[in-house]
């Protein structure tokens, strides 16, 4: 078992840095997502773990060791692909045994660790077929069991449900996460996928342009987001985003839309506001805090109405997507399934004010 330390990391392609000033610690045990869009450094942060990059300055630590020299044989590391990377001619029981042989492994722990892993996975009936016979989600079974028979103190998978299909994904993510709680052992997942990372990480790194933009638990990313990316990026559909600016009416501060609306901002959540009062901020809500004002969840305070055309309804069964526009700002609401809104129609909503984002818009950074 280990933990995991990128200290000061960077990686550099020629002028390109691809990693820049990584400092993350990925505890021991722990099942840690790297989440962000294409480009943003999370495979290479995995491949400079691995020993399949040289990092270009910095250090990483595998417990207490600094690996940076060590090679990726000695780093005691199993990795999952996106690609299977499965041996065609060999059966699943010789794919997964592999490595074990290369090793010199006795026969008998070989064959012990293979059944056993084969056993947890579910694949014990196909130990004997070759990848050909097998589906994609069989060919993932057996490239996790590859990594599993090796005992490693570290899991690294990179994107590896990318391949499957949605059903499927969703089958597989939680059986990796099963995975994780029997093993006890350090993961550490790269997707881009937030939905994965919401439901598998115990803590998710976002990522952009090489640079790690807040490493913390699924929840508190989501109600309290570092900055504009992180807001944006975690959540489905994204956030809701106005370019707005801190008012004062009758003692009490609201945020202006323009000319759109003015609403009124709870006393809890004036924090740090005062200073901005007459300047441009970015106002966030997402799309689960716009309510149809007929279905208001109990405990939403009901202060911030509007009146709003509905461009678009998309029902979805257990809600309903409705897109909305007041002014000619448009925004998105997630509506009671039991609401009867309809393209073309309109709408009162509630806006659950106590839910709100407010961020600096020169530096993106969270106010609020």
């Amino acid at each position: 078992m280990a933990s995991i330390t990128f200290e000061n990391v960077y990686k550099r392609f020629g002028e390109v840095s691809v990693l820049k000033d990584l400092n993350m610690k990925v505890h021991d045990q722990e099942f840690l997502v790297l989440v962000g869009p294409s480009g943003c450094g999370k495979s290479t942060a995995l491949r400079c773990l691995a020993g399949l990059e040289e990092i270009s300055d910095g250090n990483i630590y595998i417990g207490d060791r600094v690996v940076n020299e060590m090679p990726p044989k000695d780093r005691d590391i199993a990795m999952v692909f996106q690609s299977y990377a499965l041996y065609p001619h060999m059966t699943v029981r010789d794919n997964m045994a592999f490595a074990l042989k290369l090793r010199k492994t006795p026969e008998a722990e070989i064959k012990r660790r293979v059944e056993e892993a084969a056993e947890m996975l579910s694949i014990g009936h196909l130990l004997e077929r070759k990848p050909k016979a097998l589906s994609g989600g069989q060919r993932q079974r057996v490239a996790l069991g590859r990594a599993i028979v090796r005992n490693p103190s570290v899991f690294l998978m990179d994107e590896p449900l990318s391949n499957l299909d949605a059903k499927l994904r969703v089958q597989t993510r939680a059986e990796i996460s099963k995975l994780h709680q029997r093993l006890k052992t350090t993961f550490i997942y790269v997707t881009h996928d937030q939905t994965e990372a919401m439901t598998m990480g115990s803590r998710i790194a976002i990522m952009r342009d090489g640079i790690l933009q807040q490493l913390d638990t699924p929840q508190h990313l989501y109600d309290k987001p570092a900055n504009m990316f992180v807001a944006g990026f975690i959540g489905s559909p994204a956030m809701n985003f106005f370019d707005g600016r801190i008012g004062r009416s009758n003692g009490h501060l609201t945020v202006e839309i323009g000319e759109a609306f003015a609403v009124p901002v709870p006393a809890a959540r004036t924090t740090g506001l005062d200073a901005y009062i007459g300047k441009p901020v970015a106002f966030g809500l997402r799309p689960e805090d716009v309510h149809d004002a007929h279905y208001v969840p109990r405990g939403v305070n009901e202060d911030a109405r509007l009146h709003v055309d509905v461009n678009v309804i998309e029902p979805l069964g257990s809600e309903i997507y409705a897109y909305l526009q007041k002014d000619g700002k448009e925004f998105i609401g997630r509506f009671d399934p039991r609401s009867e809104v309809h393209t073309g129609g309109a709408a009162e909503i509630v806006l659950d004010m106590h839910k709100m984002h407010i961020f600096d818009p020169d530096t993106e950074q969270a106010i609020n």
